[in-house]
């Protein structure tokens, strides 16, 4: 059915709770109320600068959720970040959603189906973006109100096509800039390949999204994640295979 949808469309399907989540390796993923869980549908012509970097859409999606709050008046300082390839969360601490992209080529044109989820007003399973404004507003005696799931779910996905629009224009580096405000990954190290792998220091992203590090004394690296042998909280990554 999706095929069939006129490009100019937009298609999006908002849940309330879910069960069958899936995520990144055949992980799941479970949603209680108060968590945004949403899949949006966009085509994406594949001779454009986002059609030749697919992988970049993922981070677009975590990135617009992160600046759905952060763009908010007074919401600013609200410690929402991303984490590189597709996690959003609360500070370098907790993760509290997550973007699940699938993608399929018909002609010169991508369907992509992007599952996005991230907790608003669900305290657990682990915490909640109205959890940290709540901490916020203790912390510095404000008083910003609670955000809703419908709120955000309609911001995040305007700043994504602001974003799409934005990378479709200037390419990578029209969004690398705001992406790195807000990653939690900046002066930080991780372990090659295995525990007992050489350290080496986060790059950025290159021009197709995947990470770079720098191992001392070495040239730069490409890694990906690769299934769940790569876990940012215990620093371990995977060099990219060619």
């Amino acid at each position: 059915m999706m095929y069939k949808i006129p490009q100019e469309i937009g298609l999006i399907a908002i849940a309330v709770q879910q069960t069958q989540g899936k995520g990144r390796g055949g992980n799941i993923w479970l949603s209680p109320v108060g968590a945004a869980l949403s899949t949006i549908h966009i085509t994406i012509p594949l001779s454009s600068q986002l059609g030749q970097r697919i992988p970049f859409i993922q981070h677009l999606v975590s990135l617009a959720v992160v600046e759905s709050v952060r763009s908010i008046p007074g919401y600013q300082d609200i410690d929402l970040r991303v984490k590189w390839p597709n996690d959003i969360y609360y500070s370098d601490l907790m993760k509290l959603g997550g973007v699940l992209v699938h993608s399929t080529l018909m002609g010169n044109t991508f369907h992509i189906l992007i599952g996005c989820g991230f907790n608003v007003n669900n305290s657990n399973p682990t915490i909640c973006i109205n959890d940290l404004i709540m901490e916020h507003n203790k912390a510095n005696n404000t008083n910003l109100k609670p955000l809703s799931v419908d709120c955000l779910i309609a911001r995040s996905v305007t700043v994504l096509e602001n974003l799409i629009n934005t990378f479709q224009e200037k390419g990578p580096n029209g969004v690398l800039p705001l992406y790195y405000k807000y990653w939690v990954h900046s002066g930080k190290q991780v372990q090659l390949g295995s525990d007992e792998g050489p350290m080496a220091w986060i790059v950025g992203v290159d021009d197709s999204g995947f990470l770079q590090v720098h191992e001392e004394g070495k040239d730069i690296v490409t890694v990906h994640p690769d299934g769940n042998s790569f876990d940012m909280l215990k620093n371990l990554i995977i060099p990219k295979q060619h």
